[in-house]
C-alpha cells in the first residue's frame, strides 16, 4: 500500500507543478514557465514508470482521477495563456514587418555617383 501512496504523492507533485506553471502563465513569466515545464516533464516520466511498476488500486484510483482532472484544467488554462501570447507575438511581428516595409518605401534612393555601381568591390 505504501508504494501506491507514493504514486499518488507523485500525482500531487504534478499538480503542484501545474499550479506553478499556471501562475507563471498568468503573470506572463515565460522563462520560468518553460523551466517549470521541463521539470514537470521529468516528473511525469517518473510517474508513468512508477505507475507501470506499482499500479493504482481502489480508492487511490478515485484520488488519481481527481488529481488528473485538476491537472488537466490547469493545462487548459496554461494553453489558453500560451495561445494568447502567440497571438500577441504574431501581431507584434506584423507591426514590425509593416514598419520595415514603410521604411523601405519612404527611404530615399541613393544617387549613383562617379565610381558607384551599386555592387561590391
Amino acid at each position: 500500500m505504501a508504494s501506491q501512496a507514493s504514486v499518488i504523492e507523485c500525482y500531487q507533485q504534478l499538480l503542484r507543478q501545474s499550479q506553478r506553471m499556471a501562475e507563471f502563465a498568468r503573470q506572463g513569466d515565460w522563462t520560468n514557465l518553460v523551466m517549470e515545464k521541463s521539470l514537470y516533464l521529468v516528473e511525469l516520466e517518473s510517474v508513468t514508470q512508477c505507475e507501470r511498476r506499482l499500479g493504482v488500486e481502489g480508492g487511490d484510483k478515485l484520488r488519481r482521477a481527481c488529481l488528473l482532472e485538476q491537472i488537466l484544467e490547469l493545462e487548459a488554462e496554461i494553453r489558453s495563456c500560451l495561445l494568447a501570447r502567440r497571438d500577441e507575438l504574431g501581431r507584434l511581428i506584423d507591426v514590425s514587418r509593416r514598419q520595415i516595409e514603410l521604411g523601405r518605401a519612404y527611404r530615399p534612393e541613393l544617387p549613383a555617383g562617379p565610381g558607384f555601381d551599386g555592387g561590391c568591390m
